[in-house]
């Protein structure tokens, strides 16, 4: 059976600051955060942004027909401002391998994690 619909372009930008990373394959669908008009954009925070994130996607995926496969990255060298939606404190914590840079490439420090007072 061929399937036939409108074509759609999407933009993708580079928000790797490194080629070198590392990405493992996860599955979604069209219930995961970040999910618009079907499609997953690359730079998703996976699976949430909060403190359950695993990394961050490394491509569009298109959800609209059902689950797919998508690389997620857990290491790797990340321009924070390229991504669609900026990680909370709580998901670059999380994502303990991947290091974030600014614009002019200079290396983010973690989120100071609130530790409770006595």
């Amino acid at each position: 059976m061929v399937y036939v619909q409108k074509a759609q372009t999407y933009k993708e930008i580079n928000f790797l600051k490194s080629q070198k990373f590392l990405s493992f394959t996860k599955q979604v669908d069209s219930k995961t955060v970040g999910v618009k008009e079907g499609v997953l954009p690359a730079g998703s925070i996976y699976p949430a942004n909060d403190a359950t994130a695993e990394g961050i996607t490394i491509n569009d995926v298109d959800v609209s027909k059902g689950a797919q496969p998508v690389g997620v990255i857990v290491d790797g060298h990340i321009l924070i401002e390229r991504l669609p939606v900026k990680p909370s404190d709580a998901a670059q914590t999380a994502m303990r391998e991947v290091k974030f840079y600014d614009a002019s490439g200079k290396m983010l420090a973690l989120p100071a994690t609130s530790a409770p007072t006595e």
